[in-house]
């Protein structure tokens, strides 16, 4: 059956509490948590903010990758339910011992009094339950690097940090509780699809094809269908803005977009990977310039759930990887019917929420230039994210700059920033004030200068206008202060969050 054609809708299925879950009749964007709490009845999930920020909704979706099964947090509230099909889902009832006795998790919030109103504890439980299970096989406990990463998108209002914290530690030396991996990637091996699914209700259709050449006959088909990639952000189109999105392309069943490829000092990246695994790549070549962006990157199950070709398909002007992709050079790969387009990433952006996707294109990759050495040149690469909060917080104002030096001399220059712009956008005029000149602190001034000739920054809830030129200029001097070349700041001497 050809895409578009007229065909029986077929079931979502999956894995829930031991057996196969068949739903025939849900919404396309009913969300998951809706369905547990309404159809289902399982009332342990919480519904706190419906738009991914408080954790109060925070499940666990298994799915099998490579043949292994993948068990990551994900926010209930902003995913629909048709995206499950074929996963397994896992809630706090799941947590329940078959001798009535609490998991080590959840005795551990009860010894270290990690938990007061109980609202926001089930999504803490399921956030420590995840992190428990990565233990596995490990000697040694989380550290508290990873506890504060792995509880980063639960919000506690009452209780206070420190006994969750404690929770967290704690578990690890309680008797341990397996998890059957292989009984999970048994269940799930029989709900794979060897093609499309194709899910309608109510006139409308969820497809989720498999395969990039699906993909390309459905989009052909249907190019008024809403794309959807990770719902962190279409899911706030319907639980806040209550859009209709008419039928859905689905792209997290595309295999070819989940590939990661490096060839020719290049690092190719599918538009389904998500933020975090793609993050994780990128950081293997530069750790000290994006380890930060990468942890401050919204929260983990934003994280699992996101893509970064979906964060840069939105063309959020406040989207954090927009800026460092732009000043590295990064190339956007978009693909239809027809073949494939490439571009640099910065001309994919026209005006605020209007980008160069045609109709019947989808975002296929982004290839994003590795470290090079290049004889006597040498490139100085930073990024930094300005925010009211250090984790999970949007931006006031995002800025990479990339310089590339010759001895003294700056022979090219790529600057780019979030938050200053309707669009993520680059400081043309500023970049031509540095090529050519020597990298010390006259040039330097004369640069923060001219920011305000690309930029004319608006005000709102997160800074005035003011503010981001100011910053966006002090930016610019912390740049040139941790990259000059006598005497080069450490980041423990201008990072906030270094200092002992």
């Amino acid at each position: 059956m050809e895409p578009g054609q007229t065909s029986m809708s077929e079931p979502i299925r999956f894995y829930y509490r031991g057996t196969v879950q068949t739903v025939t009749d849900a919404p396309l964007t009913r969300t998951i948590l809706q369905h547990l709490r309404e159809s289902m009845h399982c009332t342990g999930t919480k519904e706190g903010c419906a738009e991914g920020d408080c954790g109060a909704c925070t499940v666990v979706v298994g799915e099998l990758r490579d043949g292994k099964v993948e068990l990551n947090t994900i926010n209930s509230c902003i995913q629909f339910l048709p995206a499950l099909d074929g996963k397994a889902l896992f809630t706090v009832e799941d947590l329940k011992q078959a001798d009535e006795s609490l998991h080590p998790v959840q005795q551990a919030m009860v010894e270290c009094h990690g938990s007061q109103c109980g609202f926001c504890t089930p999504g803490f439980v399921m956030s420590l339950w995840s992190l428990y299970l990565r233990q596995d096989g490990k000697t040694e406990p989380p550290t508290r690097d990873e506890i504060n990463d792995a509880l980063s998108g639960n919000l506690c209002r009452c209780t206070g940090y420190r006994p969750i914290i404690e929770a967290a530690q704690r578990m690890c030396t309680l008797p341990q509780v397996a998890f059957d991996h292989q009984s999970l990637s048994d269940a799930l091996s029989e709900l794979q699809r060897d093609q499309m699914l194709s899910y309608t209700a109510h006139s409308q259709t969820f497809h989720a094809p498999r395969t990039l050449e699906e993909l390309m006959k459905v989009r052909a088909a249907t190019p008024a269908a809403c794309i959807l990639a990770g719902s962190t952000d279409v899911g706030l189109w319907v639980t806040k803005q209550m859009r209709d999105l008419g039928d859905i392309i689905y792209l997290g069943q595309v295999a070819e977009l989940k590939v990661m490829t490096e060839q020719s000092g290049v690092l190719e990246i599918g538009a389904g990977v998500s933020l975090n695994d793609a993050y994780a790549a990128v950081c293997r070549h530069y750790p000290a310039e994006l380890s930060e962006m990468w942890q401050r990157f919204a929260s983990l199950p934003i994280r699992n759930a996101g893509t970064l070709g979906g964060n840069v398909a939105n063309g959020s002007p406040i989207g954090d990887s927009m800026p460092w992709l732009i000043a590295l050079g990064a190339e956007i790969v978009l693909r239809s019917g027809t073949g494939q387009r490439v571009m640099p990433l910065e001309n994919f952006y026209l005006d605020y929420q209007k980008t160069d996707l045609r109709a019947d294109e989808f975002v296929e990759a982004l290839r994003i230039p590795l470290p090079r050495t290049d004889g006597s040149r040498r490139t100085c690469f930073r990024t930094y994210k300005l925010a009211k909060r250090f984790d999970q917080d949007i931006s006031a104002v995002c800025a990479a700059f990339a310089i590339t030096l010759e001895g003294d001399i700056v022979r090219d220059a790529r600057i780019a920033f979030g938050g200053m712009a309707a669009i993520p956008k680059r400081a043309g005029k500023t970049e031509m004030q540095l090529k050519g000149q020597t990298w010390n602190e006259a040039t330097m001034t004369s640069a923060m200068t001219m920011l305000a000739q690309d930029y004319a920054p608006l005000s709102d809830m997160r800074a005035s206008s003011g503010y981001r030129m100011k910053v966006a200029q002090n930016l610019l001097h912390r740049f040139w202060l941790e990259t000059r070349l006598a005497a080069p700041l450490p980041d423990s001497a201008v990072n906030a969050f270094s200092c002992n």
